[in-house]
């Protein structure tokens, strides 16, 4: 497997070299148990060395936090397939009806040949090998393109691939985002793609041309709506959790947070103190990862100078020399209060620490807020009132929702993990991923005898049978 740039002939060798050896020998249940087997000992034998190489494409990134999201993660959803692949791959049976007796049907999920990944680089290893689990599972081989933002981790993941499967099984393909095109114009059996909306569209674009099935993983602007009766400690933990974990930088973050007008100081203060309990002065900040490279950076600092300039309150919470901040990319927790649609850090994903707060003044008015936004990935209602959260819940379209904490949904094997509208299209994570990857086969076995025998011209001789059937 070259690290090199690869052009698009060499592409599609690689393509046509995986769909012919698929074609040849499909993997049956016993190669995809071994396979995941063999994959996960390699993997978890290897998670120090991940953690090493993922710290070295940020800079410095939580060591505890890599071996949580990318570690644990990926470990976890291969046993969740590994328990579930033999009744999953067992044919269904399907009631036929009266009409049809005495034939029988059948769904058979069988693989579907050869899927594309193109990974990100926030979470380089899980949102890579997640959905290579899967559709090895599924019984295809794979083609996986990883970020060139994060080289050692995309070195990591061809190294242990290759330790693991043979080159006609699984193929791992290195280059820039020219690499990354003419990836998703190539006519894969099934492509999964895990990145910004904007790339969304192009390759949504770029794969139309073979017609090629998509999942694609987007992202967008996940609210918080704290309810009045929740208590701000409580909300401020969790939306702590879930936006300053690497360092903000994860598709389903709280991108801003709605609270009653009543208690927007309240959660400030809150904030800042879980920002000191968790980081204390950051002059260690050793469970604080940094932003991964420069232009990031620079992005995020444009968030914060146009809130700024637009006369926005700004309230970074840690105090962090400037020149220290620039150097590490230690972009500190930061918040920014009542911000208008017009502000750019509420026009875009945020991806990154800086959490937008806004109040309202009725929960009818913070959900039309959410509804007057493109539909979000993940939704985060905060309320001890069941008929509060099913109002939420019930007048909103998300991805995905967890009640009274963030991110969790994510680590739910069984719980579908996808985007809806510009947040994106399908889903995968365990059997929502498995049937993706696999062309739900209907198969109808018909008898020596059957009454369709008997519906053929002249259909005179069978008026009667046709009037009783059609009843």
């Amino acid at each position: 497997m070259d690290p090199q740039t690869d052009g698009s002939n060499t592409l599609q060798q690689r393509l046509t070299q995986l769909r012919s050896a698929w074609q040849q020998n499909k993997p049956d249940y016993t190669q995809r148990r071994d396979d995941l087997r063999r994959l996960r000992a390699a993997f978890k034998a290897r998670i120090p060395e991940m953690t090493e190489a993922i710290a070295a494409d940020f800079g410095h990134r939580s060591k505890h936090e890599s071996v949580i999201a990318d570690g644990m993660t990926v470990t976890g959803e291969i046993d969740h397939l590994l328990s579930h692949l033999r009744s999953w791959m067992k044919p269904e049976r399907i009631g036929v009806g009266w009409r049809f007796w005495p034939a029988r049907a059948q769904v058979r999920p069988v693989p579907v040949g050869v899927v594309g990944v193109i990974s990100p680089w926030n979470y380089p290893v899980n949102l890579a090998l997640v959905p290579l689990a899967t559709a090895i599972a599924a019984g295809n081989h794979v083609m996986l393109k990883p970020s060139e933002h994060t080289p050692n981790s995309s070195a990591f993941l061809q190294s242990l691939l290759a330790e693991v499967f043979p080159a006609d099984r699984v193929a791992v393909v290195q280059g820039d985002a020219s690499v990354a095109s003419a990836f998703s114009g190539l006519p894969f059996d099934h492509l999964v793609f895990t990145g910004s909306t904007a790339i969304g569209r192009k390759v949504m674009a770029a794969a139309a041309q073979h017609l090629t099935p998509l999942t694609l993983e987007l992202g967008g602007k996940s609210p918080a709506l704290v309810a009045a009766d929740y208590p701000v400690d409580g909300a401020a933990a969790r939306l702590a959790t879930g936006k300053w974990f690497n360092a903000g930088q994860t598709c389903i973050a709280p991108d801003y947070v709605l609270i009653d007008e009543a208690r927007v100081d309240e959660l400030v203060a809150a904030l800042r103190t879980q920002v000191r309990l968790r980081y204390g002065d950051f002059s260690d900040a050793a469970d604080y990862s940094r932003i991964i490279n420069e232009g990031q950076y620079q992005r995020l600092q444009g968030y914060v100078d146009d809130a700024r300039a637009r006369g926005l309150q700004v309230l970074p919470l840690a105090d962090i020399d400037a020149e220290r901040s620039r150097r590490e990319r230690l972009f500190p927790p930061t918040l920014i209060l009542q911000p208008g649609d017009d502000a750019t850090v509420m026009q875009d994903e945020i991806f990154g620490p800086i959490l937008p707060i806004r109040s309202y003044r009725s929960l009818d008015e913070a959900i039309a807020t959410i509804n007057g936004r493109d539909r979000p990935l993940a939704l985060y209602p905060f309320s001890h009132d069941k008929a509060t959260v099913e109002k939420i819940v019930g007048q909103t379209i998300a991805g995905g929702v967890t009640v009274n904490d963030t991110l969790l949904h994510f680590a739910i094997n069984g719980l579908p993990f996808g985007g809806v509208g510009a947040s994106g299209m399908g889903a995968y994570h365990g059997k929502a991923g498995f049937d993706a990857m696999s062309k739900r086969l209907p198969v109808l076995w018909q008898t020596r005898r059957a009454g369709s025998d008997l519906l053929r011209p002249p259909y005179t001789r069978v008026a009667r049978f046709i009037e009783m059937i059609s009843r």
